[in-house]
């Protein structure tokens, strides 16, 4: 730091020093309060050929403290002209925005700030403050902006209550309440199919029947917990293929399951004993490829487990859960519709999408899981995807498993 001598000499005798020494004389002016001494200093070292972002933010700071906003917003320009993503500059430039009522673009300027934010823990003690402040301030902007557009909608035609469910949506993920999630298939992906997370449930009458059998199939479920051995983790390891953990699920008891068809073969043994589960599913259009779908089985989730987000393998089929044993504090999410399973009310939903289950009681969840055939697509596309993965295993001479 220079001496309080050398920094009047530095100002008075400006024309001595050369560019950096002007900048690291304005510096240690700034650090002592001298805001007037630092913007001419600052501007000499920026006349002097010296500009670069750490002198030219200085100059800003020091016009700031001037309050010179004509001479900050040059400064400031110039620092975003070098180098667009610069934290202090975008917050500065937000500031003067929001000074001269346009809190609108100041808003924009502060999210571009915050995005580009190192992590907390790498940041001067003084911008995280100055961030937190901005995110304050952007949080009142988005609440007065949410309350100002969904005023305009009401006295006009739009009504929460009764609007179409994706334009309710459209409006969430443009408010930033919901974000975009779209089919994540781990193997095979199908395009152009509709991304719904949860499905109409009146675009599946065949589900009445389900539902009607739903107490038949939960004596049989009963008969079969008594038996301690017959479920098995729903994750298993597989010696021919790369260890994953899933998050803790791999053979993990937490999440069992106990199948009636399995990989598109069924079960004998376990059908035997559920012969009413599978005459309910009778009029169920189930996904038919060899050596993969259908799957039919019932899910188990213990108590307080926590099935970590993760999406299906293909997006050719659908998932259909029907509630069994259903304790009051379970919940499910597909992308951003996070529901609470009822007991009888089966739901059909695309699990290639984000998806994850919660059981927060302290019993035991159970429901019935089984796959179906997308409707959207044509019988002979049906018939192409089972003929590609036939001939996928006529070439590797495996049969991967599926993965509801």
């Amino acid at each position: 730091m220079l001496s309080p001598n050398l920094l009047f000499f530095a100002t008075m005798n400006s024309t001595l020093l050369d560019g950096p020494a002007l900048a690291r004389a304005a510096v240690d002016a700034l650090r002592r309060g001298d805001s007037r001494g630092a913007r001419e200093l600052f501007a000499q070292a920026v006349r002097a050929g010296h500009a670069d972002v750490p002198t030219l933010l200085g100059l800003a700071y020091a016009c700031r403290a001037q309050r010179d906003d004509g001479g900050m917003a040059a400064a400031v320009e110039r620092v975003l002209t070098l180098e667009p993503r610069n934290v202090r500059a975008l917050i500065m430039k937000g500031d003067r925005l929001d000074r001269g009522g346009d809190p609108r673009s100041a808003s924009a300027f502060y999210t571009a700030a915050l995005r580009a934010a190192p992590p907390v823990d790498k940041l001067p003690p003084d911008l995280l403050q100055e961030l937190r402040r901005v995110q304050a301030q952007n949080d009142q902007y988005a609440k007065r902006y949410e309350e100002h557009l969904r005023a305009f909608l009401a006295a006009r035609w739009f009504d929460g209550a009764q609007a179409s469910s994706r334009f309710g949506q459209s409006l969430d993920i443009m408010l930033g309440r919901k974000r975009v999630y779209l089919q994540e298939p781990r193997y095979f992906y199908f395009p152009q199919l509709p991304q719904v997370q949860f499905y109409e449930r009146a675009d599946f009458p065949w589900l009445d029947a389900v539902e009607a059998a739903t107490d038949a199939i939960r004596e049989e479920l009963l008969a079969v917990m008594q038996d301690e051995t017959a479920f098995t983790p729903y994750v298993k390891g597989d010696a021919n293929r790369p260890r994953n953990e899933h998050a803790g699920m791999l053979n993990n008891p937490d999440w069992s399951a106990f199948y009636l068809w399995h990989n598109g073969a069924l079960v004998p043994e376990n059908a035997a004993r559920c012969p009413r589960t599978l005459e309910a599913l009778a009029q169920a259009p189930l996904a038919r490829v060899s050596n993969r779908s259908p799957s039919v089985l019932f899910s188990l989730l213990k108590p307080g487990a926590h099935i970590p987000p993760h999406s299906g393998v293909i997006n050719t089929r659908l998932i259909c859960h029907l509630p069994l044993i259903v304790p009051g504090t379970c919940r499910f999410r597909v992308g951003n519709d996070v529901r609470k399973w009822q007991d009888g009310r089966a739901w059909v939903f695309d699990d290639t999408i984000d998806h994850e289950a919660w059981n927060d009681s302290d019993r035991t969840r159970v429901i019935l899981l089984f796959d179906i055939a997308r409707p959207e697509l044509s019988d002979e596309e049906n018939r192409l995807v089972a003929a590609l993965f036939e001939g996928i295993d006529s070439f590797t001479g495996t049969t991967p498993e599926w993965e509801i």
